[in-house]
């Protein structure tokens, strides 16, 4: 690289335009860009970093990345090696890792959010606060295990301590019991979709009249009401002596076991029916295993019956139930809104929540150490005080693992895990 600027030494942190040249031949000029010199520690890496900034032609950058090879001294980054580097140098913990890799990939508003909280190190500082508490506990009981209460240490330290231990075990313990709010908002909600056959029509498959005709499993992604949300859409679900069908509808059985959320689709035509008793609701026999209390039901078809007929499948329901027609858009919309509310009511997600505003749990190494915490911060109550050494041991424990979380504690292996899935260059 040959700087326009008279120049000596590079001025840190300042933009400069530069003819980039190959390194063997400076009359070999591969490109006009911008250079920029970061000096450690006040780089990402904590390094000493140069960035070049080129025209997008893959030709361009080709040449340049070859001319780089002949340079001794480098090398391609490996797949998330400027982020470990980072982390190395003490510029981010674990959780600013894992949530800069989050905000990455990113596909809803919620997970940008949370994401960036992440990354600023909002989850960092609550760990670390954690982390501080019960060695400040380890601290008192290692005075006492040294000079013990009296002339030296004054009265009430282990009561102190063991009172301490104790609101940290239950701030803990509220954290771990957020059904999953925060792997929930990260990974997705898994949704699955059945119903007999033809309820719902799927233009991503091969489709017809004929029931049975669709036996796989359709997913794709969607952003409802702010949530990511896997939707799995399965086979029609009926009593059937054809071998392929029948293993599309197991598959969609294991889909509806295995999903946080299920919603039965009903022809809501076929469904309500009039009898001696008054109207009442025919569910397939081959659905009724599949139906929890906690099942959503979306009733289609509705152009096809009156409105008083809708209203009267709403009641019969006892369940949380819309009433829609998927093939005219009637009511499709009430229906989208009410889906998201009861997804937010289910997961107990608040507004602060999705905004990013509270620092969650977002993965189940993270809920791992929360709960092994939880057990040696147990133990230690649980220890009398005549054994005060053995229960020293178990704050020392619970301290290490907080610490497990942010990568206090080097975790060789979880270092790889969470590096190796980086973009490379990043």
């Amino acid at each position: 690289m040959v700087r326009t600027s008279k120049q000596k030494d590079p001025e840190p942190w300042k933009m400069e335009r530069c003819r980039i040249v190959h390194p063997s031949n400076d009359t070999d000029h591969l490109d006009d860009g911008l250079a920029v010199y970061f000096r450690g520690p006040r780089s990402f890496t904590t390094e000493d970093v140069v960035e070049l900034h080129l025209h997008s032609g893959r030709a361009i950058i080709s040449s340049v990345l070859s001319a780089l090879s002949h340079l001794p001294f480098c090398r391609p980054a490996e797949a998330g090696e400027f982020t470990r580097r980072a982390f190395l140098g003490g510029r981010l913990d674990l959780t600013q890792v894992e949530g800069l890799k989050d905000l990455i990939n990113a596909e809803t508003e919620s997970q940008r959010r949370i994401a960036m909280v992440a990354a600023g190190g909002a989850v960092r500082a609550q760990f670390e606060e954690l982390r501080f508490g019960i060695i400040g506990c380890l601290a008192n009981i290692e005075a006492l295990i040294d000079f013990g209460e009296g002339e030296d240490i004054e009265e009430g330290v282990y009561d102190a301590a063991r009172s301490r231990a104790q609101d940290l075990l239950v701030s803990i313990q509220k954290h771990l019991n957020d059904n999953r709010r925060g792997e929930i908002v990260r990974s997705g909600v898994r949704l699955a979709i059945f119903g007999p056959p033809n309820a719902a029509q799927r233009e991503a498959a091969i489709v017809t009249s004929v029931p049975g005709t669709t036996r796989d499993i359709l997913e794709l992604s969607l952003d409802i009401g702010g949530l990511p949300v896997i939707v799995s859409d399965t086979a029609g679900v009926r009593v059937t002596d054809d071998l392929v069908e029948s293993i599309g509808i197991e598959r969609a059985r294991n889909a509806v076991r295995a999903a946080d959320v299920s919603l039965c689709v009903l022809s809501l035509p076929e469904t309500l029916a009039e009898t001696a008793y008054g109207p009442r609701l025919r569910i397939p026999s081959a659905l009724e295993s599949l139906l929890t209390p906690g099942t959503l039901i979306l009733f289609n078809k509705s152009d096809l019956a009156s409105s008083a007929a809708c209203e009267q499948a709403l009641t019969l329901c006892g369940r949380t139930a819309w009433a829609t027609s998927l093939s005219t858009g009637a009511a499709t919309d009430e229906f989208l809104s009410g889906f998201a509310g009861a997804l937010h009511d289910r997961f107990h997600l608040s507004e602060n929540e999705l905004s990013g505003e509270t620092p969650l749990i977002t993965r189940e190494r993270h809920r791992v150490q929360l709960e092994s915490a939880c057990q040696f911060l147990q133990a230690f109550l649980d220890t009398p005080p005549s054994e005060i050494v053995l229960g020293a041991e178990e704050l020392r424990y619970a301290a290490q693992a907080i610490g497990k979380v942010s990568g206090l504690i080097d975790v060789e292996d979880v270092l790889d895990a969470v590096f190796r899935d980086f973009c490379i260059g990043k």
